[in-house]
């Protein structure tokens, strides 16, 4: 991302929030997500993603950096499944901690994710 990217509402910029990069031979997409995943930001983060998400049939979504993650947040995680399957592609969380995990399990959406302990698995393909 350049540093002219906009910035969203209260002046949070999208590199606060998430930050992308290429694996394998192209074919996965890591967006690594980071601080607070709230009313805030997630609008940022969704755009982000439903802007990239076509351009692989691999998506991870590293929330080992998340330090919070309210209810946008898990809508935004549910949107990008949703995205994700109408393509035709596949998505995995990396949790990484216990705040996301919670977060997940509260509001029973744990298992809908296909979840992988770190992003080296998570790019592993599945049987």
């Amino acid at each position: 991302m350049s540093s002219e990217t906009p910035a969203g509402e209260g002046g949070v910029e999208v590199e606060d929030v998430v930050r992308f990069e290429t694996a394998g031979d192209g074919t996965s997409l890591v967006a690594h997500v980071r601080g607070e995943i709230d009313t805030l930001t997630a609008p940022l983060l969704r755009t982000e993603l439903d802007s990239r998400i076509p351009e692989a049939p691999l998506v991870v979504l590293d929330l080992s950096g998340v330090t919070f993650l309210g209810s946008a947040g898990l809508a935004v995680l549910v949107a990008a499944k949703d995205q994700v399957e109408r393509a035709g592609h596949t998505l995995r969380l990396v949790c990484g901690s216990r705040i996301v995990t919670r977060a997940l399990e509260a509001t029973g959406l744990l298992g809908l994710f296909d979840v992988a302990d770190g992003v080296t698995e998570a790019l592993r393909p599945t049987a």
